[in-house]
């Protein structure tokens, strides 16, 4: 056990105003403090800032503060630039867009305007062949000559013979005959013009130019060969009622 030097001074070195002196200076020297000293870091305040270190502080932050402003305004005008520059973008699209469809409708309009002209010309053909194919003739060997020329440009077969005798027999040549006894009369359908067709038959049947009208002659005959031909091969083959 350590003794301190103030504990070995007697009763009498205590009392006196030297040894009071000399006991206070063992006391401190035991202590490791020594008089007038700071004491180490025992008991020491807090430093106080240095006034030239908080000055480089604050310069600091104004410029890291000054930097940090510099980075945002560099960020707003690059955003700013960016929205510039797709606003633009968006404004030559929409432009490249615009003038497509105005290019897409003027096709359109033109595409029109052709297939107006195409219809109408098709119309006029129409007119025209309905007006060449209409019944010219006035007896049965015209009537029969005509139709002919117009089954030779459809295709039908049938000759003049085979038409002629199937006319005679069903008809005797009168395009405005009508049957009205025969099943089909019965039916509601009955037998008309020079070669004896029903209504049904006859629309089915027709040629295009030729009239609507089951007992026009031309029209008669030609529809009842489209059908012969359809279903017998050819009116020449028809020998009997059909």
């Amino acid at each position: 056990m350590r003794i301190s030097a103030y504990t070995r001074l007697n009763r009498k070195q205590k009392t006196t105003t030297i040894g009071l002196a000399a006991a206070a200076g063992i006391t401190a020297l035991t202590a490791g403090i020594a008089p007038g000293s700071d004491g180490g870091d025992a008991g020491r305040s807090p430093a106080k800032p240095v006034a030239g270190h908080s000055a480089n502080a604050d310069a600091a932050g104004e410029k890291q503060a000054t930097a940090t402003k510099g980075e945002h305004a560099k960020d707003t005008k690059s955003v700013q630039l960016a929205g510039a520059s797709a606003g633009h973008q968006t404004k030559a699209y929409q432009g490249k867009d615009a003038k497509a469809e105005q290019k897409n409708e003027a096709k359109a309009d033109v595409k029109a305007e052709q297939e107006k002209k195409a219809e109408d010309v098709r119309a006029d053909r129409g007119s025209s062949r309905a007006a060449d194919r209409a019944t010219k003739a006035d007896n049965l060997d015209g009537w029969i000559k005509q139709a002919q020329s117009i089954m030779k440009e459809e295709g039908i077969p049938g000759s003049y013979h085979g038409i002629k005798k199937n006319i005679i027999r069903e008809s005797g040549g009168d395009p405005n005959a009508v049957n009205d006894w025969d099943i089909n009369a019965k039916k509601g359908t009955p037998s008309k013009g020079l070669l004896q067709t029903i209504q049904p038959t006859f629309d089915a049947y027709h040629v295009e130019g030729t009239k609507k009208d089951v007992t026009d002659p031309v029209a008669n005959i030609v529809a009842a060969c489209n059908y012969a031909a359809d279903k017998y091969g050819s009116m020449d083959n028809v020998n009997s009622a059909y």
